[in-house]
């Protein structure tokens, strides 16, 4: 009854997001269970943060992030890495995609 129920069109930065956090969950699971709790609490609650915190239309902070994302989740893909330490980022300054 009533409308509202349509699914909402993601966005290409928001399917990107949503891989990259695929990414970070797929890959946790090729490490110890402790180490993949670790990892999923880290990725999970960082996702959760930034999806508060960071503005929807600050498009080149959302690209950084993106792209520090892929790095980290290209270290944790290597057998060598058992976890990630932390994967906080300091917000930029404001004047980060302001042109003066």
């Amino acid at each position: 009854m009533g409308g509202g129920n349509a699914p909402r069109r993601l966005s290409g930065m928001q399917k990107q997001v949503l891989a990259l956090y695929r990414g970070f969950l797929r890959a946790a699971r090729s490490k110890s269970p402790d180490d993949r709790r670790r990892i999923d609490s880290v990725v999970s609650s960082e996702f959760r943060r930034n999806a508060h915190q960071v503005d929807r239309k600050n498009f080149l902070y959302i690209e950084y992030l993106l792209r520090r994302g892929k790095k980290q989740l290209d270290q944790l893909k290597s057998p060598d890495t058992t976890g990630l330490s932390s994967l906080s980022f300091a917000p930029p300054s404001q004047s980060v995609g302001s042109h003066k």
